[in-house]
């Protein structure tokens, strides 16, 4: 009981924060601040802002994993049409067993710079064991014999495929996968209003040093941080 009591705790706001500042003194996490002020709310996991969605606007969910609670609060919300992109078994078995609302579209692709085909890995949990919703693109010596391949393409080759000319919010959370993406978003003709990112660097080399690089180059393309979540990995963009 005393676990179950202190796993809730540490899952609330305000202990997150005080964890997100220890490891910034560490160095251990980012040091970033929200540089613009918009209207924002927090639903399924994500800050984001509410400004111009609408029953018109596109999402592109990036890495659906075990769950799409954003997905359906965006959809029930503002009535958005949601393309969701996973190449996992995991979710394609859950997405293909769920009753999906009429506007949320799914493909099993994963997304990356270029077209071709991506090795996955499970990742490891804290105990050892090999997780069944967690992929990797980085083997480790007890999972490098459980590779799956899966199809990939970039966001350019997507938004053709989809006949897509604007992409109002992008949502990524893809496991270390997130740097490439983004160095090859930068360069598609259809560049998101909005970008929703869970940075990974805690898994990558010089990962730290990495977000910053392509922070600095979200910058450049004219993003504007607009909310970090409390543990300091999910930073939300606007482009002005």
């Amino acid at each position: 009981m005393a676990i179950s009591a202190w796993k809730r705790f540490e899952k609330t706001p305000g202990w997150q924060r005080k964890k997100r500042f220890l490891k910034r003194l560490t160095g251990k996490e980012l040091r970033l601040h929200v540089e613009i002020d918009v209207p924002t709310v927090k639903d399924g996991g994500w800050w984001f802002s509410t400004e111009k969605l609408n029953n018109d606007s596109i999402v592109y969910s990036l890495g659906v994993g075990d769950e799409i609670n954003f997905d359906l609060a965006i959809i029930e919300q503002f009535g958005v049409e949601v393309f969701g992109f996973d190449p996992t078994p995991n979710s394609i078995e859950l997405l293909d067993s769920s009753k999906l609302p009429d506007r949320f579209h799914f493909f099993p692709w994963a997304v990356m710079a270029t077209d071709g085909t991506l090795k996955f890995y499970p990742r490891l949990k804290k105990d050892g064991s090999k997780s069944d919703v967690m992929f990797t693109m980085i083997p480790e010596e007890e999972t490098k014999d459980d590779v799956i391949e899966v199809p990939a393409y970039s966001l350019s080759s997507i938004t053709e495929k989809l006949g897509h000319d604007r992409i109002d919010l992008l949502k990524m959370d893809i496991e270390g996968a997130e740097y490439e993406v983004l160095e090859g978003l930068l360069d598609c003709p259809v560049l998101p209003e909005q970008l929703l990112v869970e940075f990974h660097h805690r898994f990558v080399e010089n990962g730290l040093q990495r977000t910053y690089d392509i922070v600095d180059q979200l910058r450049s393309a004219g993003y504007k941080i607009f909310a970090i979540s409390e543990i300091g990995r999910e930073i939300s963009f606007l482009r002005r």
